[in-house]
């Protein structure tokens, strides 16, 4: 049995398909999803979503806060981005987590521009921790 999974940004849906499982971030842990699941809602936090095809294949998204809604046959997951992992470049994520540190710095009197330094923090971090959890980054490649 499958399990429907249905990632969503600000921007519209980034992945929607069947799947065999999905692991997210949650404010109290890492979770894993499968078909048949009881019902659940919570809160994601920053960090690697996993989800897990049938016939083996894995697709790795960054995701930063949001929520998830599961059910015994689908998994909807709400969050502000959801970056193709494999596409993350980690020097990039490197500059832009330094420039957002540095505007964190320079913002602690306006409560506005500190809010939207620490959002944008906050996806970068999230981010750079799913880029170095990347299978390829954990194991050496094999010839």
């Amino acid at each position: 049995m499958s399990l429907l999974v249905e990632l969503i940004t600000p921007e519209g849906p980034a992945f929607t398909e069947p799947a065999v499982s999905v692991t997210l971030p949650t404010g109290d842990g890492e979770i894993t999803v499968y078909a048949g699941h009881v019902p659940l809602v919570s809160t994601i936090a920053p960090g690697m979503m996993t989800v897990r095809l049938p016939g083996g294949e894995q697709r790795d998204f960054a995701v930063a806060r949001g929520v998830i809604e599961v059910t015994p046959v689908s998994v909807r997951v709400l969050s502000d981005i959801a970056d193709r992992v494999e596409a993350l470049e980690e020097a990039a994520i490197e500059k832009a987590k330094a420039k957002a540190e540095q505007v964190l710095s320079e913002r602690r009197e306006d409560s506005e521009g500190f809010a939207e330094a620490t959002a944008v923090l906050e996806r970068e971090l999230a981010r750079l921790r799913s880029v170095r959890r990347r299978p390829s980054r954990r194991s050496p490649s094999r010839s």
